[in-house]
């Protein structure tokens, strides 16, 4: 056997799983193979075995599936993964109901098939660390628990005490797990986990009733009750509907995770397990799952593991870092950077400003405190991390100085001239532009070379994505420390090339304003907004152009339009940014923070926002004909399109950073992998047909050129 050691010695079989070539232990081919090897040796030797441990040679006890051979899964596999399922169920159940004790020795983190493996054992063991993890996170990468993760938590914990750990994939530390009964006992150390097995076994091995699990005892009863009793009923009834409006029916994987557990609950064990079978079978070979293990696995660990960090730059960790502009951004940056240690000098025209840049993060923490959830100790501490002021002198030795400020040319140069000269030595200076190129800010700097453009999203304190842009001139050492810096705030940096509008804010625009020209071709408000929901996206175009501010799409416009001047050209505006801009300038409609756009903000409290009545009557067309599919093909096509020639353009260098940038930064659906997963996805012919008919529909915004076609080819990846 190549990933499970087996050893008999004094009554006590061994297994150990050690996977040849591979950090950590997985579900591969090899290991189901071996696995059934592995328990039919068990049954051989059943007469001299008094106890069975399962244990790991890795540092981690298991880490679950191999998700590169999920990769490679066909429709056509289907039927093969449920007998393999199976195969690998029939051997636990082996373990398990052989009469002898098993122990599960967990002296790392066990996720997903993992702590599938980790539930074979009577008597679970684990190493008291907070830092080590459990659970079952499936759900989270369009999958779910199918390897009897599903059936014995429901078992364990009732179908609402289980709901969190299946549906959610909320994961758990040692300790929690022994408090819910997961874990029977921790040890200090894995020295520890050895002893205590032999001891467990020593203290069940001859008992009079054989080791088992609780629901293969007589007098087992499912904790909280079954679909049966009414309560619980009433309860699940509605339980669908309230999934539908949450997930819109576009992930299956909870859908089916609901659906294993209430069908599960009714039904003898081995059979909940076949359910629990069929529906994993079903789910792996679907294309919602290929797409979320791509992104939020494989291009998630490019991501977080320097994928597009330049190579042979030391590490950076900030400690000192000013901040230019108290705003809502600036001061939403000061508080992440505070919460993580982090000396920030916050400062404005005036103090004033400054310490309400300040008092942004009193009230964020003010919640936590008032909540338990943080110690008015703790709080003190964060705050005494934000320096406010109003003078250019207090920002001298910050290693980098971020500003920003409002989007103006002119202003950003002028702070940027003033602050630049209080950078430590070797230090560098970014800007938090959302739009405007950062080649164009850098020639305001004393050194292009470390100038760098650090892109936060709003609210910075819950938005996870920072787009780092590089400049014509910034060098290799900025972006590496940039990306440091990111990541020292436990964000997700991506690495983008200078363009207007970069990636996010490029493909974000093309999103929103595809909205605003569906209105302006007289397609009804509620009709656009519910289009982008069905699509997957968080909100409608429209609700997003009003909480991002019309005025600011109006400004960016007239700044466009002086750029192309400036450099003797013309910008012709769409039309979806010129309803926007009439929106501003004829009706006065600014947005949320103005308290109208194309949304009316009702000043009552608890009061709900609903559409202003009078776009039906500026815009609307009743005679005009629209298709609910049309509609949600623009919206998701109009970006995907628009990254794929981002990437035909080097603006982005790579796949995973356009699939991340897309989903956490501009809220691309989850379901779909990102922009170009959902190209990939569809697959690249059927894509580009679909787009050529909307660009003969709806313009040249969907148009695919040879160019940008070759781009998405070549970047296309392989498992």
């Amino acid at each position: 056997m190549k990933t499970i050691q087996y050893d008999l010695a004094e009554g006590i079989a061994t297994l150990t799983f050690d996977e040849q070539g591979s950090p950590v232990n997985t579900m591969c081919e090899q290991w189901w193979q071996d696995l059934t090897q592995a328990t039919a040796q068990v049954v051989k030797d059943k007469a001299s075995i008094t106890g069975i441990i399962l244990a790991s040679a890795k540092k981690t006890f298991f880490a679950g599936a191999d998700l590169n051979a999920m990769m490679r899964y066909t429709a056509a596999d289907g039927h093969r993964m449920f007998e393999v399922i199976e195969r690998m169920k029939k051997n636990f159940r082996t373990l398990e109901t052989l009469g002898k004790p098993v122990v599960s020795c967990l002296n790392g983190a066990a996720l997903g098939g993992g702590w599938e493996v980790a539930l074979i054992g009577h008597y679970r063991i684990a190493v008291d660390d907070p830092k080590i993890q459990f659970g079952l996170p499936e759900t989270t990468l369009g999958l779910m628990p199918g390897g009897t993760g599903i059936t014995k938590m429901t078992r364990l914990l009732g179908l609402l005490g289980a709901q969190p750990f299946l549906m959610e994939g909320k994961l758990f530390a040692p300790r929690e797990a022994l408090e819910l009964g997961l874990v029977h006992e921790l040890v200090p150390d894995a020295a520890g986990l050895r002893p205590a097995a032999l001891a467990w076994i020593a203290r069940h091995g001859g008992s009079a009733v054989p080791a088992h699990h609780p629901w293969d005892g007589k007098h087992y009863k499912m904790p909280g009750g079954t679909p049966h009793d009414p309560q619980l009923a009433n309860m699940l009834s509605v339980a669908p509907a309230m999934l539908r409006q949450k997930t819109r029916g576009l992930y299956p994987a909870q859908e089916f995770t609901l659906a294993t557990m209430v069908e599960g609950a009714q039904v003898d064990y081995d059979t909940a397990l076949r359910i629990e079978s069929r529906y994993l079978a079903r789910l792996i070979v679907s294309p919602v799952a290929r797409n979320m293990i791509n992104t939020f696995f494989f291009n998630m660990n490019a991501i977080k593991s320097g994928q597009s960090r330049p190579k042979d730059v030391p590490r950076y960790k900030p400690k000192k870092v000013g901040i230019l502009g108290a705003g809502m951004m600036g001061a939403g940056i000061a508080y992440v950077q505070a919460s993580r240690g982090i000396d920030t000098v916050l400062r404005d025209v005036s103090i004033d400003k400054a310490q309400a840049g300040k008092d942004y993060s009193l009230k964020l923490t003010q919640s936590r405190v008032d909540k338990g959830k943080m110690s008015p100790h703790d709080q003190s501490a964060l705050l005494g991390h934000i320096a406010p002021t109003d003078s250019v002198q207090a920002l001298h030795g910050c290693e980098l100085i971020i500003e920003a400020v409002f989007e103006n040319r002119e202003l950003k140069a002028r702070v940027t001239q003033e602050a630049e000269p209080m950078l430590a030595a070797g230090g560098f200076f970014a800007s938090n532009t959302s739009s405007l190129p950062i080649s164009g800010l850098a020639k305001a700097s004393r050194d292009p070379r470390k100038f760098v453009g650090i892109h936060f999203f709003s609210p910075v304190d819950k938005m996870r994505l920072v787009e780092i842009i590089r400049g014509k001139e910034t060098d290799d050492d900025t972006i590496a420390r940039a990306f440091d810096y990111v990541q020292a705030l436990g964000k997700l940096p991506i690495v983008v090339n200078d363009s207007r509008g970069f990636f996010t804010s490029r493909v974000f625009g093309s999103f929103i304003m595809e909205g605003a020209a569906m209105l302006d071709e007289g397609i009804p408000a509620a009709v656009i907004e519910h289009a982008g929901t069905q699509a997957g996206m968080p909100v409608g175009p429209l609700a997003v152009l009003d909480e991002t501010a019309l005025s600011l799409s109006a400004h960016v416009l007239d700044q466009t339009r002086a750029d192309y001047r400036a450099e003797g050209g013309t910008y012709i505006a769409t039309p979806g940014e010129l309803l926007v801009e009439r929106m501003v300038k004829e009706f006065d409609r600014n947005g949320r923070a103005a308290g109208a756009g194309f949304y009316e903000y009702p000043e009552e409290k608890g009061a709900k926002k609903y559409l202003w009545p009078e776009l039906k009557n500026l815009f609307e067309r009743p005679a005009i004909a629209w298709q609910m599919q049309d509609l949600k093909d623009r919206l998701l096509y109009r970006q995907a399109v628009e990254t794929a020639r981002c990437l035909s353009e080097n603006v982005l260098t790579s796949v995973h950073e356009a699939n991340i940038g897309s989903i956490f930064g501009i809220g691309f659906p989850g379901w779909t992998g990102g922009a170009m997963q959902f190209i990939y996805g569809m697959g690249i012919n059927a894509f580009c047909d679909r787009a050529a008919q909307l660009a003969d529909a709806y313009g040249p915004g969907f148009a695919i050129t040879a160019k940008v076609r070759n781009a998405i080819v070549a970047h296309q990846p392989t498992y």
